[in-house]
């Protein structure tokens, strides 16, 4: 959170899985930030994409953060 707190200028890019040259990536600026709701959210996550609570990787001290960012670009591939 300290860099966020710094410079709120995020990027956030995605591809798809199967075609890798099909992607979007967005950049902006972080609008807000909490970790009300931020474990659920994960969870909720890991139950769609693995099917079963979130692993912790990290361990369990780890603090989550959900960002609201506000979009000033977005990129798609050209077709």
């Amino acid at each position: 959170m300290k860099n966020v707190a710094r410079d709120p200028r995020v990027a956030v890019a995605i591809a798809d899985p199967t075609a890798p040259a099909r992607y979007w990536a967005a950049r902006g600026i972080v609008a807000s930030s909490t970790t009300q709701g931020a474990e659920e959210h994960i969870d909720k996550l890991a139950h769609k994409y693995l099917g079963r609570p979130y692993p912790q990787f990290g361990g369990q001290q780890q603090e989550r953060v959900l960002l609201t960012i506000s979009v000033e670009t977005l990129h798609t591939p050209r077709r």
